[in-house]
């Protein structure tokens, strides 16, 4: 890539794509586009069109989705297949019409079976069941997946698809009905620590999971575009996992929560583990640089700096 080139960043106000913002500015590029949903919905097909022919892009981030946690995922999976699959088909389309050299399609570590060999391997995709409780989220990353495979096949294009691990850092959602895991720990502390009530988290805290900072996302997504040439989706972690409860512990040591931790095990936990393969990402040179601790405190920092509301 060149410093010259558009860069067109789908979902640049997320948590994803404003990290990858950063990161492309803060490399030099000039020439950066993306669009709120309020301008721009992707959903719609002719509006879709519209601002990718107009930008003319060189290079697509395709980082707009509809996400969210389990309760989320479990309870609205209609929302979840059809957004996603309509902005995803219309992003490729579009792209596809206008020419669109380099474009990464983003998913999700979800896409693989719930017991899946771990660490996991690229190629474990669609070798076992889905977790039931986000498998609509997972279908529509899977044939995201699938259509990146399909245009470079059918029509030659360079495009490639990368499944970060679960993500987290500043500008993440802390709505408590709708956020992820850690993001809704920092809420639930941050609260708890003014009320002096015990928090309630859902399971048993034993699953396993690996958190990966959005700068360190960013980071990575570039180098593959710089790097990266298959249609084989690429994994993108750090390649360590802690319990729910050690995250929970890390978690209230750094908003200073001192009380009582109730687990309510009549909840799901979800997938038992999940931890990425990231061998083939390392072989490309790249390695992450912040910390869980680190990049908690900092991720904290910036919900308080912009209000509980966050």
């Amino acid at each position: 890539m060149h410093v010259s080139d558009a860069i067109y960043i789908a979902g640049h106000r997320g948590l994803v794509g404003g990290a990858v913002w950063r990161r492309f500015a803060a490399d030099g590029f000039t020439n950066l586009v993306g669009h709120p949903s309020s301008q721009v919905d992707l959903r719609d097909r002719d509006a879709t069109f519209d601002a990718i022919l107009t930008a003319k892009p060189n290079v697509v981030v395709m980082a707009a989705a509809r996400v969210g946690g389990i309760m989320a995922n479990s309870t609205r999976p209609v929302d979840f297949l059809n957004d996603n699959l309509r902005i995803q088909t219309n992003m490729f389309e579009a792209a596809h019409e206008a020419n669109v050299e380099h474009f990464i399609f983003l998913g999700s570590s979800c896409i693989y079976p719930k017991m899946a060999e771990q660490p996991i391997r690229e190629d474990s995709l669609l070798t076992g069941p889905l977790e039931p409780t986000n498998d609509a989220y997972a279908i529509a990353k899977i044939a995201g997946i699938l259509a990146v495979k399909s245009y470079r096949n059918q029509y030659g294009r360079r495009w490639i698809s990368a499944m970060p691990t679960n993500l987290y850092g500043p500008g993440d959602n802390f709505d408590l009905t709708s956020s992820h895991v850690l993001p809704a720990m920092i809420r639930k502390f941050h609260e708890a620590k003014k009320s002096g009530e015990a928090v309630t988290l859902w399971g048993t805290g034993t699953p396993r999971r690996e958190f990966l900072h959005t700068d360190d996302v960013a980071s990575a997504i570039v180098h593959l575009l710089n790097n990266y040439d298959d249609e084989l989706t690429i994994n993108i972690g750090c390649g360590e996992d802690v319990t729910i409860k050690e995250l929970a512990a890390t978690v209230a040591e750094v908003v200073g929560y001192e009380g009582d931790i109730i687990w309510d095990s009549s909840k799901p936990d979800g997938t038992p583990r999940k931890l990425l393969d990231v061998s083939r990402l390392k072989a490309l040179g790249w390695a992450p640089q912040i910390s869980l601790r680190e990049g908690i405190a900092s991720t904290y920092e910036w919900f308080l700096a912009n209000g509980e509301g966050a």
